[in-house]
Formats: structure tokens, C-alpha cells, sequence
């Protein structure tokens, strides 16, 4: 194994078995052909070939009409004919890059580095094959709306890929201009995420859309140097999403209301995590920060915890979906082990499974290759 860019691989943190999985994947990602929304149709889209398009998962045709049309909602239960494409193919850009990536920081491989490169400039910068910056049809619902708000949670797999480019132009394999027009896109989507009906509407959600929208929000910030999105997310943790969301027991009971309380509830809190790992600094310290109550992001955790290494003794329903699949080596848990010295939550995070084939609790991992955020 080499030294990495910023400084040396955590032997005792990932283990040896742990990056030979790394390696494994992005010698698969490297022969992977690269993908683009424009090789997948969207005809009911109100766009064009290069705007991302989606359907509400929950949303199934209507049995008491002869066109299917208006569409009708049945909670928790994804429609497996819907369009989502395009959000299959975004994610499968993000976990490549992320792999190929990864890949290089630990072997060195110049291969991998530039298919990673290949695939961003593919996907957010050529002419022919890029995706505009926005999602005004994202979770588009047939026979009721173009686009919803809450499309907006489809671009969460994003997150790992501007901490990619980072350590790429960090290692000097990507060139400059590259770095900003890649720095760019993300600048036009983070404005349009800020400005835009859809992107304010989705900020102020009182569930996870609303702390998935600051996540996204607070990454793109930190990527590209917009210090005011930065700081109007540290705030509204502090006195919207902590207060507005955690109970007093440190529960979520926006999730726990669901058809599928248990993934929900786990999906809530580590974007929850996330936001603590990404606006944390040595001199703001969501980690440690408390309401008055007591509520915070360790509570969250003391919560939740138990029912992670023991899920039959979870008090609610079990999810309507997927429930059997739960739980996974989500980011966030192994995020908070390091930053609050919990060496039990490592553990876990070892210990769960990292690559579930379900493709429910797959679009529910927010982020594919930690090491890339904690090294």
C-alpha cells in the first residue's frame, strides 16, 4: 500500500481485508463502460434528453381509470415500473468514480484516477452527454406533475463525488480547468438548489428531505467555497432540523410514522451524522453541540443504537418493505465512532453488511466509499 495524498493509510482503522475490497472494486469499475442520462429515454419527461428525470417510488397507476392516469400513492411501496433510470445511472457514475478513486488513493494506479476523470467529464461537462444542473423533473408523478420538491433527494448520491474530485486535483492527476468546470456545475446546481421553489420547499421539510437537502447543500457549499450556504446550514441544524425532528428521546418521529419506520428512522440519522462530519470544524463542533433538553447527535445515536445490534427489539412495526435487509454499514455510523471515540460503533460497522443487493436499501446509502472522507 502507498501514502495517500493527505497522509498515510489507517491501517487499524480499515484493515487489510477492507482494502483489498477497495482495490477489487475499482478494478471493476475500470471496466465498466460509462454511462450518461442521455442513453436513457424519458418520454414522459417535460425536459430534454440531458435533464434528469424520475418517478415518485410510491406512486402506482390508477385502477379506476382506463389510462392508468391520475396516479395514486400506496406509502412504502416502491412501483417497480417507474422511470429511474436516470437515477440508477447517476448512482452507478457516483459509486464508479467514488471506486476508481478510492482505487488510486490506495494502489497509485494512474488507471484508475483517469477513468474516474473519464467518467466526470462524460457525465457533467460534454456537450453531447452531460446532465444539466438541475432537477425540475425529478419524482415527476404521471397524470398530476412535471416535477416535485422532493426530486431533489435523488441527487444525494452526489455527495461523494465532489469529495472524489477533491482528492484528485489534490494528487495532481486532475488537471485545473477540469477541476473548474466540474467546480462550476456544482456552483449552478447549488444555486439552483438555493433559489429555486422546488429547492426551498425541500429545505424547509420537516422530515429527512429536509436534512437531505442540508447535507447536499452543506457539501456543495464546502466544495465550492460558498461560505453563506455553509453557515446558514450550521444554523438551521442548530434551530431547525435538531429541535424540529429529534424527539426528547432522540427518536425521529417524522420516520417512525412511516410504513417503514425501522429504515427510515436509520436513513434519518446518518444523514444526520453526515451533516455533523461535513460542517464540523475544530472551532464548530456539531458533535458536541446539545438544545438545552439535551437533544443532540449523540442522543440520536444512544437512541438508535440498540436497535442496530439488535433488531428484533425494535418496538415499532417492521417496515412494509426491505425490512429483512436492515441494518447495513451505512457511513455515518462509522463517521461517529471516530469523532466521538466510540469503538463499538466501528465495530458494528464492520461487521454489517457494505454491498446489499436490495435495491431499496441501496438508494437509501447516501455515501459508498468512506475512505475517501476520512483519509
Amino acid at each position: 500500500m502507498r501514502f495517500m495524498v493527505d497522509g498515510t493509510i489507517d491501517q487499524n482503522l480499515w484493515g487489510d481485508a477492507y482494502l483489498a475490497r477497495i482495490v477489487e472494486q475499482a478494478e471493476t469499475s475500470l471496466a465498466v463502460p460509462i454511462g450518461h442520462i442521455t442513453d436513457h429515454v424519458a418520454l414522459l419527461s417535460a425536459g430534454g434528453p440531458h435533464d434528469f428525470y424520475s418517478n415518485g417510488d410510491y406512486w402506482w397507476p390508477n385502477p379506476d381509470t382506463t389510462t392508468g392516469l391520475p396516479y395514486v400513492r400506496q406509502d412504502g411501496q416502491s412501483n417497480p415500473a417507474a422511470f429511474l433510470e436516470h437515477r440508477r445511472i447517476l448512482r452507478q457514475m457516483r459509486s464508479h468514480v467514488a471506486n476508481l478513486t478510492a482505487g488510486y488513493l490506495v494502489t497509485d494506479n494512474a488507471c484508475f484516477a483517469h477513468r474516474a476523470i473519464s467518467w466526470l467529464q462524460e457525465f457533467f461537462l460534454d456537450e453531447g452527454t452531460k446532465m444539466n444542473p438541475h432537477l425540475l423533473y425529478g419524482q415527476a408523478v404521471p397524470g398530476r406533475c412535471s416535477g416535485r420538491s422532493i426530486g431533489i433527494i435523488d441527487t444525494l448520491h452526489l455527495i461523494d463525488v465532489p469529495v472524489a474530485i477533491e482528492k484528485l486535483k489534490l494528487a495532481g492527476i486532475m488537471c485545473t480547468e477540469t477541476y473548474q468546470e466540474l467546480q462550476q456545475w456544482f456552483t449552478h446546481y447549488l444555486a439552483w438548489m438555493t433559489t429555486h421553489p422546488y429547492g426551498i420547499e425541500e429545505m424547509n421539510a420537516k422530515n429527512n428531505h429536509g436534512v437531505c437537502w442540508h447535507v447536499q447543500a452543506s457539501l456543495l457549499a464546502k466544495f465550492t467555497q460558498n461560505q453563506q450556504v455553509t453557515d446558514r446550514c450550521i444554523d438551521r441544524f442548530k434551530t431547525r432540523l435538531l429541535p424540529d425532528q429529534m424527539a426528547l428521546d432522540g427518536s425521529f418521529p417524522a420516520e417512525i410514522k412511516r410504513t417503514k419506520p425501522y429504515g427510515y428512522s436509520i436513513f434519518q440519522l446518518d444523514n444526520m451524522i453526515n451533516l455533523c462530519h461535513i460542517l464540523s470544524t475544530p472551532e464548530e463542533s456539531l458533535w458536541e453541540f446539545q438544545l438545552a433538553d439535551g437533544r443532540s447527535i449523540q442522543r440520536g445515536l444512544d437512541y438508535l443504537y440498540p436497535y442496530l445490534v439488535d433488531k428484533q427489539t425494535w418496538p415499532y412495526q417492521p417496515d412494509i418493505q426491505s425490512h429483512q435487509y436492515w441494518p447495513v454499514a451505512l457511513a455515518g455510523l462509522l463517521f461517529a465512532g471516530v469523532a466521538l471515540q466510540q469503538q463499538d460503533y466501528v465495530r458494528l460497522w464492520r461487521e454489517l453488511e457494505k454491498d446489499p443487493a436490495d435495491e431499496e436499501v441501496r438508494r437509501n446509502m447516501a455515501i459508498r466509499q468512506p475512505i475517501l472522507w476520512l483519509q
